[in-house]
């Protein structure tokens, strides 16, 4: 067989005619078939993907041959000669995938399968617009590459997602690097020798929620992400859904508040800017500032920084002020998730980000106000539930994109 690269890269629309070009484009529908639906036979293949039984069984032998595809035995079946199954080798093929985070940038290898093979999360970096980040953001994802312990030649491409606006069909960042000539996605793929998808930090996670902890039957699905920012991702009839520029989910700008605080957008008055997790923080200090107690005040007068994080930690221990905040950002977040769920009708709105970790403290006036401010007829088939995925799903979701785009799902 060519390389794998060769193999999965062969363009669908190229003018070439022969057979063992039109036999590639077979084994790859072949090979999106079973990522799509699992273990099958050659019989369900045949009849699926409307090949001939000669041609589906050597197509499948050779795939065999080359270690994509597995043949595991005989299926039982009630009666008569017993098929052989057949499903994907995972060990053949690897994706990476990479969250660009506003202070962590994390990294996944994963197999035809979605599993995960490794896995780091560094907590040191903190993202910057300067062309001394982008080196080493560069030099971080070449290091992990060079040390997962895959042969790179088997790693087909690599998810990349960021903060901020992006737009994967131009692979650009509208937010980040803007001074770059080449687009990152190009950047990222010269520096690595690796085919990249370039996505948004919100979008990937969604995408990884919606794909591993979803039921079987939904199909509309909002994905929250509650960080140092606010935003949505969408599933809608099963697809993500981008917007024409690919910049849909800009949730967090939405001007719901008369107030004058500047977004970092540049307008005043975006959900942003009174429930995102550096508006709480900025609540939190001023609230300390004008001397308000609580058991993150020795922290404040020491001059040390306060996360978000620290404030959850700090509601958890039955600090008042922090429980305070929290619920007060929760009730206006559920009154603009009234406003989606009434546009979108969803079936489900996953919670997700720092302030997920916040719990009822969060979801119960969330919830509250979404029922108060939305149309009863939406609300009640309306499933709410607070994300179960690691910190590093943007990156486990980059790599799922990538897969699919490679593969054709």
């Amino acid at each position: 067989m060519t390389s794998l690269t060769e193999f999965f890269y062969c363009d669908a629309s190229d003018s070439r005619n022969g057979i063992s070009h039109k036999n590639i484009l077979l084994k790859r529908n072949i090979i999106a078939y079973m990522a799509a639906n699992g273990e099958c036979t050659l019989s369900e293949l045949t009849k699926e993907l409307h090949i001939s039984v000669p041609t589906m069984t050597k197509l499948v032998q050779e795939l065999v041959d080359d270690k994509i595809v597995i043949d595991l035995g005989k299926v039982e079946t009630p009666g008569g000669r017993r098929p052989n199954i057949f499903g994907l080798a995972g060990a053949a093929i690897y994706f990476a995938g990479v969250n660009i985070g506003r202070d962590n940038m994390g990294y996944v290898i994963t197999d035809l399968h979605n599993n995960i093979i490794r896995e780091h999360i560094d907590p040191s970096f903190e993202l910057q617009d300067r062309p001394q980040c982008l080196e080493r953001i560069c030099s971080n994802i070449e290091h992990f590459i060079s040390g997962c312990g895959v042969e790179r030649s088997k790693i087909l491409g690599m998810g990349v997602c960021i903060a901020g606006r992006v737009n994967p069909a131009t692979g650009r960042s509208y937010k980040y690097f803007t001074s770059c000539e080449e687009s990152l996605r190009d950047i990222f793929s010269k520096r690595t020798g690796i085919r990249v998808l370039f996505e948004n930090d919100t979008r990937a996670r969604c995408y990884a929620e919606y794909t591993c902890g979803r039921s079987k039957e939904e199909r509309d699905v909002l994905y929250l992400h509650l960080g140092r920012g606010v935003a949505v991702g969408i599933v809608a009839e099963g697809r993500l859904y981008y917007g024409k520029s690919g910049f849909a989910g800009e949730f967090g700008h939405i001007p719901f508040f008369d107030n004058e605080i500047i977004c970092s957008c540049g307008k005043k008055g975006c959900l942003e800017t009174e429930v995102s997790g550096v508006a709480i923080e900025d609540k939190m200090v001023d609230k300390l500032r004008s001397g308000v107690n609580s058991i993150l005040r020795e922290k404040f007068d020491r001059g040390e920084s306060i996360h978000i994080d620290d404030i959850i930690a700090a509601a958890k221990n039955d600090d008042n002020l922090s429980i305070e905040l929290i619920e007060e950002a929760g009730e206006k977040t559920g009154r603009a998730v009234a406003f989606l769920i009434n546009t979108f009708n969803p079936e489900t709105v996953i919670v997700g980000g720092n302030l997920a970790a916040a719990g009822d403290y969060l979801m119960l006036p969330l919830k509250s106000a979404t029922n108060k401010y939305s149309l009863n007829l939406v609300y009640k088939d309306t499933k709410f539930r607070v994300s179960k995925m690691s910190e590093n799903a943007g990156a486990l979701g980059a790599a799922m994109l990538i897969r699919n785009r490679i593969i054709g799902l």
